[in-house]
């Protein structure tokens, strides 16, 4: 009997989502949140398919907890809305000490409720690129750095799945817009979550490329030997 796997997060969730269906089916059966929605909107904007930032995360799963959210597993994210920042004053869309609140919020709601997660670290972001085609918000690097750093700690005792260093160790220019990725990073993006999800090298379902890309990254669990990609990050 397939899993159900709830799928929480942004637009780069919604991006890789479809590959990742393909790549879980016959283990997991995907669902995500609002996905009755014809139209996915703006992907800049926390809507009924998008998650949004943790705030709105927060209260999405307080709300369905409440009338009996049960996945078999969650894949969870936040941080892209929440390092939105004023262009004029500076201002975070979310402070980095409410995201961990947030968070830690979440973690909660989640242990008290035994909802399996597994925890997706947020995207890196090509700043000169963003903050010019971008006037309302601009986002930094830097940011996304430091509110992993918090995810990570606040997610400590759960499996962390590395989604930022795995595209950045991808190299060359790998975005389609400011902060979306290109259809083939998507793929690869699907195939190396869908790789530690389902607990194996995925030889008889991707391509020789996928295979060799999902070798490199790893998930983590409390106590267990930690990946590659998810030491400590100097940039």
């Amino acid at each position: 009997m397939e899993r159900h796997l709830f799928v929480l997060g942004d637009s780069i969730s919604m991006h890789y989502g479809p590959f990742l269906e393909t790549f879980v089916a016959g283990q997991f059966t995907c669902i995500r949140k609002g996905e009755k929605n014809a139209e996915p909107g703006d992907l800049n904007l926390g809507n009924d398919i998008n998650g949004g930032d943790s705030t709105l995360v927060l209260e999405y799963l307080n709300a369905r907890v409440a009338r009996g959210f049960k996945p078999d597993l969650l894949l969870l994210n936040c941080g892209l809305h929440d390092i939105k920042t004023d262009p004029a004053s500076g201002a975070k869309r979310v402070l980095i000490g409410q995201y961990e609140k947030n968070l830690r919020g979440i973690s909660r709601i989640l242990q008290t409720s035994d909802i399996p997660v597994v925890w997706i670290r947020t995207t890196h972001v090509d700043e000169t690129v963003h903050n010019c085609l971008i006037d309302a918000f601009w986002r930094y690097d830097h940011d996304v750095v430091s509110y992993n750093a918090v995810a990570d700690a606040v997610f400590s005792g759960t499996p962390v799945i590395d989604l930022y260093g795995f595209t950045k160790a991808l190299g060359g220019n790998p975005f389609c817009d400011h902060v979306h990725f290109t259809e083939e990073v998507r793929r690869l993006q699907a195939a190396f979550i869908a790789g530690h999800l389902l607990g194996s090298t995925l030889s008889d379902r991707l391509a020789e490329d996928q295979i060799r890309l999902e070798t490199q990254g790893g998930i983590s669990r409390h106590g267990s030997r930690r990946s590659a990609f998810l030491e400590p990050l100097e940039n």
